[in-house]
């Protein structure tokens, strides 16, 4: 689950990783206020304003209505309720929202933390991530911060340090010492990278996340060491031990069909094709994209019915799908093995008939327990429902619909 910035740092505050301050806001006037009280905390002069969506990119990004980037810098308090105008209310778009973009329904005011000093300001780019083939928590991080990391990597991969930390022993010292070496810093920013590091690891472990970026992480001219922006991807498996971060979910950033689906215990990703998919099992769904594609269509969507699917979920996979203009049909590949086929085809048939007007073919593929008469019910139900027993007669009828 993706959090925004500003509740990404107000979890990271609590376990002592400095951070940048700023308080969120959803009016102009609001806005206003909270540089008031920022003035009023730390005596900055200038502020920050910042979009508030589930995207990155969002200082080279642009709102549509006005052109305005989605960070921008007030240098007076007269001046924010001006640049908050151009952003709150309306569609940033960019390198990851897609031509389509995001709303902005709020923005965060936050201190100016590249203030004059005896050294200038440096930026560091720090992320923590389970590495699925090491089996264990890695800790990313680079000189280059404040940039798009992925070009780093792949241009310049020398500059991205990765520190593997042993699930049995966590953090060490040496380790978190070893990354601040590697940063190149010294003195008393050497000492608050380590406290840093510790500090945000503590952090991602606590709160079971599947993610942490902080990009850019400052060293101040002051030699203090804060996150600026905060990226955090919550494990969404772990949120019931997390009543708290769960709360924290902005349905309004979400896919509207992926929220409807969730709240009926399905699990849909959209996706860009023509062909709509309802499967039951993560593996079986695989397969059944790849058959979608070899048979000359592209998958519309990834969708999870689970292993008892009823007429309930069917009804409920089917709304999801034709919501989709995109699609041309519907290919249903159901393996009965905690339920039984001929249920399913129960659900299918009760389902079409309740929903009613589905113009889009369907091809339905039952495999398992009572497969025979699951295909008998189809065949006999009067409706514009096919269907297969084999994969490769599955992926014959499709390549029919769409030729």
């Amino acid at each position: 689950m993706n959090i925004h910035e500003y509740q990404a740092k107000d979890i990271l505050k609590k376990y002592g990783v400095r951070v940048q301050t700023g308080i969120v806001a959803d009016t102009p006037d609001k806005a206003l206020a909270a540089a008031k009280e920022l003035h009023s905390d730390t005596g900055t002069n200038w502020y920050v304003v910042k979009a508030q969506i589930h995207a990155g990119g969002r200082g080279k990004g642009k709102v549509r209505e006005t052109d305005s980037n989605g960070v921008v810098l007030a240098k007076s308090l007269g001046e924010v309720p001006e640049k908050v105008k151009n952003i709150l209310g309306g569609t940033l778009v960019t390198h990851q929202t897609g031509e389509e973009g995001k709303m902005v329904n709020k923005v965060l005011i936050a201190e100016d933390v590249y203030y004059p000093g005896a050294s200038e300001p440096q930026e560091f780019y720090i992320s923590i991530l389970l590495d699925r083939a090491k089996s264990c928590n890695v800790i990313m991080a680079s000189s280059e911060g404040g940039m798009d990391i992925e070009e780093v990597a792949e241009n310049t991969p020398e500059k991205i340090i990765k520190e593997w930390i042993d699930p049995a022993t966590g953090l060490q010292a040496f380790q978190a010492r070893k990354i601040a070496f590697a940063l190149g810093l010294e003195g008393n920013a050497f000492k608050e990278m380590v406290k840093f590091i510790f500090a945000l690891y503590k952090a991602y472990e606590a709160t079971d996340s599947s993610m942490f970026e902080i990009n850019p992480v400052l060293k101040t001219s002051d030699n203090k060491i804060l996150a600026v922006d905060a990226k955090v991807d919550l494990d969404d498996n772990a949120l019931y031990r997390h009543k708290d971060l769960a709360e924290l979910r902005d349905i309004t950033e979400e896919d509207p069909a992926e929220v409807e689906a969730s709240q009926s215990g399905l699990s849909y990703v959209k996706l860009e094709g023509n062909v709509g998919c309802m499967v039951n099992g993560a593996g079986l769904a695989m397969a059944t994209m790849d058959i979608i594609k070899l048979s000359g269509g592209e998958p519309a969507n990834f969708l999870d019915v689970g292993g008892g699917a009823n007429p309930e979920t069917v009804e409920a996979g089917f709304r999801i799908i034709l919501k989709d203009p995109n699609v041309k049909a519907i290919l249903i590949n159901i393996f009965g093995g905690i339920v039984r086929c001929d249920r399913v085809a129960n659900g299918v048939v009760e389902a079409y008939k309740k929903i009613g007007n589905i113009s889009v073919p369907i091809i339905v593929r039952l495999q398992g327990t009572n497969a025979e008469e699951g295909a008998k019910i189809i065949e006999e139900s009067g409706l514009k429902v096919t269907s297969a027993i084999l994969l490769k007669d599955a992926a014959a009828k499709v390549r029919e619909v769409l030729s």
